[in-house]
């Protein structure tokens, strides 16, 4: 199953009121942008599977693996930055009990320098875990190099893996 935004009118995701026909993967969505806009890392930890086995490629951290890296990229971002951010031009892919949302980033981000408008591709896989979506896997890139320098040094060095990891379940 596939709901597409552009098709269907779905509407941005920015973690703010849900529309009534939302789906049980939009509310897993609405969650992550919420617990991103304000800052809420208990939120984010009840959004991402917090095993070993998640992952996030993000040019703001490069690649890691567990929650307990990719926790401390939120935080480095909540210290360092201030983001309003909306899921727009997704589509959302339903396959058994993992669905995925692939869309752009749009938003702006503020730093003691100013503010930076916000585009990014970004890919988000979730996995069904007792009855609620946890995202398992995060992917962004930023086009522009000029603003992706621009974040890097905000934020410090990346938190990348020493070395990757192939695992299977």
């Amino acid at each position: 199953m596939q709901l597409t935004s552009t098709e269907n009118a779905l509407p941005p995701i920015d973690g703010g009121t849900l529309v009534s026909h939302a789906t049980a993967e939009m509310v897993a969505l609405t969650e992550f942008y919420r617990a991103l806009n304000t800052r809420d890392l208990e939120l984010l930890s009840q959004v991402w599977w917090t095993a070993d086995e998640a992952s996030m490629a993000n040019p703001l951290g490069g690649v890691v693996r567990g929650w307990d890296k990719i926790s401390l990229i939120y935080e480095r971002m909540f210290h360092n930055l201030r983001l309003e951010v909306a899921l727009v031009e997704y589509t959302i892919h339903i396959v058994g009990s993992i669905f995925y949302a692939v869309g752009r980033e749009h938003g702006y981000v503020e730093t003691s320098g100013g503010r930076v408008a916000l585009n990014v591709r970004t890919t988000r896989i979730f996995r069904l875990e007792v009855s609620r979506w946890r995202q398992a896997h995060q992917h962004e890139s930023i086009d522009d190099p000029q603003l992706l320098q621009t974040y890097q040094r905000v934020l410090g060095p990346s938190l990348d893996a020493q070395s990757p990891t192939v695992r299977s379940h």
